[in-house]
């Protein structure tokens, strides 16, 4: 899964001896409402998903269209839906002010956002895991407005960023807007919100399978059949509309048997070279993820958002026209497709030329969404991964004349290597990049290729281009899906056996003869040979009874909100039963010696459970 461990990142150790504090009481834990909300059962679960898949599958082609329109109207001043992002743009009939276009379509995207919902703002991903980690898969509504028109706009006037993170966040949206209209718990609220970001990646470009392994690796906390069945559902419905209105073709062309590496020993330096071409991507996604937080942390020393936007927005404007001037096309404005198809047939040279096109977009990338814009990052990730494979290939060529290199091939690893690198989800970026293309040959190039760019940007930013957002504002998320295994073991397997069972009659004074040896010590009350409650007894409580009057029987000081289970019940029903009961502890039951009655085997608390968890860790690496 992800790309890294999940251990609790700590920013500072605190003594536990000399810690002042002041005299305010704690603030009692806030209670959610729907805590206590009865889950939805998975046929409906399901036919939600397949709404989500449905409106966000038209979400994406509105979206697209707005893009369109946006686009003709502000470069070439026409009223037009029609827009082909895989087709360098014509020149602009505004000549040298065209650099004033991005900057237009920036102010309006600041008052956009600004005004109606300042979490538009961005390239979207981070604020759905936000959600879905820190605050119960909760979107607002107009999100998916806004998000809709501001990024239409960013894209639109150019804008160095992609379209799938605004689908994304406007999928995600969708499904949280309906997980609120429909009562149900806040898992499945989630589900609906991962179901919408995998169904918008797959729409708009047109890949079914990446769009699931999407959802699976960076949005969804667990993955199960109750989890998959929707996601997986909501996917294919809105992948199927795309195609309706987008067709079926891959969203790009490549040349046939293009990654093709004969089955040969000589193919191992081809396997090389591609090995070496992800870590220079890895470091040029460590550098896109360092690029990005720095252009923010500039920007937001320029004071005023419209001014700071506006000068974000020059920079990409004026650097888009002084590539059409000496270079013959805008080239890095929007999406980038065209130069990314040119690129994949082989219709850029040169490899200094491709290395300022992966620098280029980089700095317009950088400064569109640090300075305010609203955007993804994935379809930029293409354009430099591309760019820089076809630049590695040149170079290699060069260098030694007649090594087995071929530049749009080079051009489609980098590619998958850039994207997986910078993300973190590696078995997105293979899958996707095979489903943009079709080529199946490329998969093996591009497993080693993304690996090595995942490690080595690793290694020099452990975060990716979405996490490090949210370590920033203080919501670390975990990297990694570790299988629960605490929760397969049985009660018996976790149960504390060091128990008392006592009459409720027994005097508290009695008791205390008993209690020998742990600090700590659980009794089960018993009332005529029936369970009555249970005692957790501690220091604290003896010194208070002994004080007080230690004549007291159990029964007046056992409490009853306990459950009783099975010894072979297993762990996840045991904790499920205590939280909806808000049971302080389970008492274990079972037969030890054949037929007969029921004995007390043990009793489960909230620390034994705390225990079975720590144990069950010891099997993951790191």
């Amino acid at each position: 899964m992800n790309d890294g461990s999940d251990r609790p990142k700590s920013t500072a150790t605190i003594s536990s001896r000399h810690v002042k504090v002041s005299p305010v009481q704690p603030q009692p834990a806030m209670q959610h409402e729907d805590d206590s909300i009865a889950p939805v059962g998975l046929r409906w679960l399901c036919v939600l998903a397949f709404v989500v898949g449905i409106v966000t599958g038209l979400g994406a082609v509105v979206f697209r269209s707005l893009i369109g329109l946006v686009h003709n109207a502000f470069f070439l001043g026409r009223f037009s839906f029609a827009y082909d992002a895989s087709h360098f743009t014509p020149a602009s009939p505004w000549g040298v002010f065209v650099i004033l276009v991005p900057v237009v379509g920036g102010m309006a995207v600041t008052w956009i956002v600004s005004t109606f919902a300042p979490e538009a703002k961005g390239h979207g991903v981070p604020e759905v895991m936000d959600a879905i980690y820190y605050k119960r898969g909760v979107i607002r509504p107009v999100v998916a407005v806004v998000k809709s028109v501001a990024s239409a706009l960013a894209i639109g006037s150019g804008a160095a960023v992609g379209r799938e993170g605004p689908i994304i966040q406007i999928g995600s949206a969708l499904g949280s807007t309906l997980g609120q209209l429909v009562r149900m718990t806040a898992g499945q609220r989630i589900t609906l919100v991962a179901a919408g970001a995998g169904a918008g990646i797959a729409a708009t470009f047109n890949t079914p399978i990446g769009g699931v392994l999407f959802a699976t690796e960076l949005m969804m906390p667990e993955i199960s059949v109750n989890t998959f069945l929707p996601v997986a559902l909501a996917t294919g419905t809105a992948t199927f509309l795309g195609r309706l209105f987008f067709g079926a073709a891959p969203a790009f062309f490549v040349p046939a048997q293009l990654g093709a590496i004969p089955n040969e020993p000589g193919s191992v330096l081809t396997l090389i070279l591609y090995a070496l071409l992800g870590a220079l991507t890895g470091a040029a996604a460590a550098l896109l993820i360092r690029s990005l937080h720095w252009a923010e942390d500039v920007f937001d020393r320029v004071p005023g958002r419209y001014r700071r936007h506006a000068l974000g927005m020059l920079i990409v404007g004026v650097t888009m026209y002084l590539l059409w001037r000496y270079a013959g096309h805008y080239y890095i404005e929007g999406v980038g497709y065209a130069a990314i198809q040119a690129t994949l047939y082989g219709q850029l040279q040169g490899g200094g030329f491709l290395l300022l096109l992966a620098l280029c977009k980089t700095l317009a990338t950088s400064v569109s969404l640090g300075s305010g814009s609203s955007g993804g990052v994935f379809s930029p990730s293409l354009f430099i991964g591309a760019a820089l494979g076809a630049a590695f290939a040149s170079f290699i060529a060069a260098t030694v004349p007649g090594a087995p290199v071929s530049a749009p091939a080079f051009a489609m690893v980098g590619m998958g290597a850039m994207v997986g690198g910078g993300t973190g989800a590696a078995m997105t970026a293979v899958a996707m990049i095979f489903e943009m293309t079709r080529d199946y040959d490329i998969v093996l190039p591009m497993i080693i290729a993304v690996a090595f760019s995942l490690g080595a940007r690793r290694l020099l930013s452990p975060e990716s281009i979405y996490t490090l957002k949210l370590v920033r504002r203080g919501h670390p998320i975990p990297n990694a899906l570790h299988a629960n295994m605490f929760l397969v073991q049985n009660a018996s397997q976790i149960m504390e056996t060091d128990v008392l069972v006592l009459d409720t009659r027994v005097p508290f004074r009695d008791l205390l003869t008993r209690l020998d040896g742990p600090a700590f010590r659980h009794v089960v009350v018993t009332r005529q040979q029936e369970i009555y409650g249970v005692l957790r007894i501690n220091t604290g409580l003896r010194r208070a009874v002994s004080q007080s009057d230690s004549n007291i029987e159990l029964g007046t000081l056992a409490q009853r909100n306990f459950i009783v289970v099975q010894e072979k019940d297993v762990a996840f029903d045991v904790i499920s039963r205590l939280s909806k009961q808000h049971a302080v502890m389970a008492v274990v039951v079972g037969r030890r010696d054949g037929p007969g009655p029921l004995r007390v085997l043990g009793v489960i608390a909230k620390e034994h459970i705390a225990d079975a968890v720590a144990g069950s860790i010891r099997i993951f690496p790191g």
